[in-house]
């Protein structure tokens, strides 16, 4: 009786592994036929550590280290991207909704969602002194989206939920870091009727399409922009045009909530865990 146990127990073993090994070939196959039906690629991919479960942004600092916020802590995490692991970490706030980060340099900038910007000079030395001011924005619009556009030496934003006018677009609104006053009239806005969100619209005209993210990119000077409810990557013209609108699959994206660009384009995604890992996705798009 105890040899027939052990054979069942290396049957069971030889069992699971050849199921487990069919179950991989399975996922294989089905990611092969994700990408060549996508309008993208996964270059690099890497699990982002517990701490960042929930990812909400991220900012590219050099060749090795991506920054990266969550949402619940005042704090910026540094992921170095050759070890899969945080390197250090820089306290700015108390716990709050934190969504979205930008940097000019050494200095960084937190949004919170009800549009309060924390700036944090020379965010990666050992003495800082957070500072803040406030945007046009509220709670009700749900800021999770903020980049840098060193042209005009300003931060950019655009609402996720309801834009600051009752009508159909979503402005994207310059805040000049000389008077840290956000100017009254958009840049540019988007239009949630456009013909380019026909496979996404939605009876309520603004969930048509609600922004987790956006970022310059640092060639083209295109609007990059991300949707985690359903989502997508929006990309505009540098004069606010929509250009062209990327379904993202919920197989490599399962929550997009943030977006950032390497001085040479490289693109880099990140998702929150959802009901798996978060994940930073670096990602080239097919022509």
């Amino acid at each position: 009786m105890k040899y027939l146990s052990h054979y069942i127990i290396f049957g069971a073993l030889i069992f699971s592994g050849v199921l487990s090994y069919a179950f991989y070939k399975k996922s294989i196959a089905e990611e092969r036929k994700i990408l060549e039906n996508a309008s993208y690629n996964i270059v690099n991919s890497w699990e982002l550590p517990t701490l960042l479960d929930e990812v909400s942004g991220i900012a590219w600092v050099n060749d090795s280290t991506i920054a990266c916020i969550q949402d619940e802590d005042g704090v910026i995490y540094n992921f170095n991207i050759n070890t899969g692991e945080i390197s250090n970490d820089i306290i700015f706030a108390e716990g709050g909704d934190y969504e979205a980060i930008a940097l000019n340099e050494n200095d960084a900038y937190v949004m919170r969602s009800d549009g309060r910007i924390f700036e944090i000079k020379s965010f990666a030395s050992d003495a800082i002194t957070p500072r803040y001011f406030d945007t046009s924005f509220g709670s009700k619009n749900n800021m999770e989206s903020l980049t840098y556009n060193p042209k005009t030496n300003s931060l950019i934003t655009v609402a996720k939920d309801k834009g600051l006018a009752k009508d159909r677009y979503k402005g994207l609104y310059s805040i000049p870091l000389e008077t840290k006053i956000q100017d009254e009239k958009p840049l540019f806005k988007i239009d949630m009727q456009a013909k380019e969100f026909e496979a996404f619209r939605s009876k309520k005209e603004e969930k048509t399409f609600n922004p987790s993210d956006m970022a310059i990119h640092p060639k083209t000077g295109e609007y990059y922009i991300v949707d985690g409810k359903k989502p997508k990557l929006l990309i505009l013209s540098p004069t606010g045009k929509i250009k062209i609108i990327h379904e993202l699959n919920k197989f490599h994206f399962a929550q997009p909530e943030s977006i950032t660009f390497s001085p040479n384009g490289t693109l880099y995604i990140a998702n929150e865990a959802a009901d798996g890992v978060a994940t930073l996705l670096e990602v080239t798009l097919k022509k």
